[in-house]
């Protein structure tokens, strides 16, 4: 089965100043990841998606676009979509982006640095259109190994235990956006768990039958690997059991990349003192904006 994308115009939207947004291609891939390398904290998924599937693929849920300014330098990314990212430090592409995010009419979410989705909102909003909900998360960091008892059940998930892994996903979705992409998509939900298995990018603890723990990798770079999806299986939680599994499963990572990164909501007490335990640390805030669906 393939995602199909709905289709965006190919017509460059002309702003003041002769400044523009293009839609991106592979012919940009290049230029684009050397772009987004200059912050590999802030751009992590976009690099990392860009690295599996390229500019255009339905696998990335939305079209990138570029913002150029008047001398033609790229200053700003954006993939708009399902999940709404992007990178610039100008608020002439960030409300360019903001307008082209509120043209698309599956866009879910929106995520990044809480001051700068506090000025996409902004620019998104104008006083009328207020998003459905805001998650305020923390970004939390680790990059040193650490001695840790091993956990032997942790390892990548197996294709066979798709029917096991996908409702958990889906139950990390509803406690974090109250949506559930098992009603709301099944089918494309499942073919992308299949998916991300078949990468090798499911971590799983299972012991009769039973699902422990899990942690999915949503980005994999040289430089910052992120987390999502992480669950704990209720009767192990608050006994130092998912931050064994947290730690051991960071420090394979470890062995690749730079960093190890994931968000945890503000509010959530229980998970910080979870990843706190396992070594990761406060880098910044990050907001995501949980945006109202489009009338049909």
């Amino acid at each position: 089965m393939r995602l199909v994308s709905p289709n965006y115009s190919q017509v460059p939207l002309v702003l003041a100043h002769n400044e523009r947004i293009y839609p991106l291609d592979d012919r940009h891939k290049e230029e684009v990841l050397s772009f987004l390398g200059i912050r590999p904290l802030n751009t992590f998924i976009m690099s990392s998606w860009i690295s599996d599937n390229g500019l255009e693929s339905s696998f990335n849920r939305g079209s990138f676009y570029g913002h150029r300014n008047m001398a033609q330098r790229l200053e700003g990314v954006a993939l708009i979509g399902h999940i709404t990212l992007f990178e610039t430090e100008s608020d002439i592409a960030l409300s360019a982006f903001a307008a082209r995010t509120k043209n698309c009419s599956f866009a879910h979410a929106v995520v990044g640095r809480a001051e700068r989705v506090d000025r996409f909102l902004s620019y998104y909003t104008q006083g009328q259109v207020k998003p459905r909900m805001v998650c305020y998360d923390l970004l939390f960091q680790k990059r040193l190994t650490a001695n840790v008892d091993t956990v032997e059940s942790l390892r990548p998930a197996r294709s066979e235990e798709l029917d096991l892994i996908a409702p958990i996903h889906a139950l990390t979705a509803v406690e974090e956006s109250g949506v559930n992409p098992l009603e709301r998509d099944p089918a494309g939900f499942r073919q992308r768990c299949e998916r991300r298995i078949a990468q090798r990018r499911v971590w799983v603890a299972i012991e009769d039958g039973h699902l422990k723990f899990k942690a999915d990798i949503v980005s994999d770079t040289p430089d910052v690997v992120y987390l999502e999806g992480v669950y704990v299986r209720p009767e192990h939680r608050g006994n130092g059991y998912g931050a064994r599994c947290m730690t051991q499963l960071t420090n394979h990572l470890l062995e690749r990349t730079k960093s190890v990164c994931l968000l945890v909501n503000r509010t959530n007490e229980a998970a910080q003192a979870c990843y706190r335990k396992a070594g990761y640390e406060f880098r910044e805030y990050y907001d995501t904006l949980y945006l109202q669906p489009q009338q049909s």
